[in-house]
């Protein structure tokens, strides 16, 4: 694999950070999920999402060495 589809791939990681940082855009009740507030499930949400890309990004450079 070449260079620049690997970058590609590592930029997928800034999603979970401003996701999850920018907390204004889930500071809210509604829409609420499962009697959990928008606050608690988005957070949630990004659990396995955080995870899977991780996971792809790991898969992308892991035969570098």
């Amino acid at each position: 694999m070449s260079k620049a589809p690997r970058s590609k791939v590592l930029w997928l990681l800034i999603f979970p950070y401003f996701g999850l940082l920018l907390v204004p855009l889930y500071n809210r009740h509604d829409p609420a999920l499962f009697g959990f507030p928008f606050f608690y499930w988005y957070q949630l949400a990004w659990v396995p999402l955080a995870s899977a890309i991780i996971w792809l990004a790991y898969r992308s450079v892991r035969h570098e060495d």
